[in-house]
């Protein structure tokens, strides 16, 4: 189903003319998630996490945005406030039960509305480049923010061996090499398929074939959310470093073999010969 943007105005309309104030808002709130609700991305290679877990919440965080008339780019901003409140916690705080759970709420909270900006502005019709610009500055400056925090938290407040503190550091250059290695192939093969003439075969890919849900499943250690609720064993010590270093390793290899996957179908576009 297409979602057009008449469709998010009625619910403020009918508020209008069936009551004002809260009811208003109940009435655009529920018509909103009806619209996200039949107007879904496929979840086919999506880590099991956000597939049914963090887009659900999101349709939610979404349907209240627009009844709210929030722009899409003010969800963007309350994200980057949620995660970054997160990551201050980690810091200010010594390490806890309490300051785990904060740490980690407010981190999954802002991956929520992370998700749920790109749905605003598909329902409301008002994304465009600067938002979607927006959107991955963040997520260039939130990623890496959070091993550097875990390395700032660990040597301010933990008692742990030097050798503990590279592990965030490769982590944080690990997610920033990764998130440009998919951001460019996907902006090169987008390129090379635009103005490559319309042929019978297949554009080259990076998907796996294997099966969507299981491939969700097996994309979890990868899954932002993983990374975000890994914190409520934050200040159990050899407990939280155990489940971060798990996380690293298995994000590296999942990163090697889809760089593999990348430089491949990147190799084999044609290259169009320079005229001297």
């Amino acid at each position: 189903m297409v979602v057009h943007a008449e469709q998010v105005k009625e619910p403020g309309v009918a508020g209008r003319s069936g009551g004002s104030g809260t009811s208003g808002v109940r009435v655009a709130f529920t018509r909103c998630l009806a619209d996200l609700n039949a107007a879904q991305k496929p979840g086919a290679g999506v880590p099991a996490y956000t597939r049914w877990v963090n887009r659900r919440l999101a349709r939610y965080a979404a349907a209240g945005a627009v009844a709210l008339r929030l722009s899409p780019n003010a969800v963007t901003a309350a994200s980057a406030v949620l995660s970054f409140a997160g990551l201050a916690v980690l810091l200010v705080f010594a390490p806890g039960p309490g300051t785990a759970a904060g740490a980690a709420v407010l981190l999954a909270g802002g991956y929520v509305l992370d998700s749920a900006d790109g749905q605003v502005a598909r329902v409301t019709g008002r994304g465009g480049p600067a938002g979607e610009w927006l959107d991955h500055v963040v997520d260039a400056v939130r990623t890496p923010a959070i091993h550097l925090t875990v390395l700032a938290a660990l040597a301010l407040h933990a008692d742990v061996p030097g050798w503990v503190l590279v592990l965030p550091l490769l982590y944080c250059l690990m997610s920033g090499g990764q998130f440009m290695s998919q951001i460019l192939a996907e902006q090169l093969l987008r390129s090379a398929a635009a103005s490559s003439p319309p042929s019978g075969a297949a554009a080259p890919g990076v998907s796996s074939t294997a099966p969507g849900a299981l491939r969700s499943f097996v994309l979890l250690p990868t899954d932002a959310g993983a990374l975000c609720w890994v914190f409520v064993l934050w200040g159990s010590g050899p407990l939280f470093l155990a489940a971060y270093g798990s996380l690293f390793l298995l994000n590296l290899l999942a990163v090697a073999a889809s760089m593999r996957r990348k430089y491949r179908a990147l190799a084999s576009l044609r290259k169009e010969p320079r005229h001297v």
